[in-house]
């Protein structure tokens, strides 16, 4: 079953985390994933919560997902996204 890694980002360093984006999609795709949104238009619907900037990634499953997070590949990425911005991540499983 899919996996989807969503993450909400707040970019404080933009310099930074475009050499980020340049990157990161390579891991991505070797671990089999892909942009499903990055950083498009959002529109509040309900509540207040006001993401500076949403991505939304589609794997295999949690599990590939899960390898890709912690992988070697994604390694240089992921310490460069940690310094450039404050980001939330989390995997959620589709539906079967």
């Amino acid at each position: 079953m899919s996996a989807y890694v969503i993450v909400e980002v707040e970019v404080t360093d933009p310099a930074g985390f475009e050499r980020y984006r340049q990157m990161a999609p390579k891991s991505i795709t070797q671990y089999g994933g892909r942009y499903i949104a990055r950083g498009g238009e959002t529109k509040i619907l309900e509540g207040d919560w006001v993401p500076k900037r949403i991505v939304i990634l589609e794997f295999e499953n949690l599990e590939q997902a899960t390898r890709w997070h912690q992988s070697e590949e994604y390694h240089d990425a992921r310490n460069l996204r940690n310094k450039t911005t404050h980001s939330n991540m989390i995997v959620v499983s589709g539906i079967e």
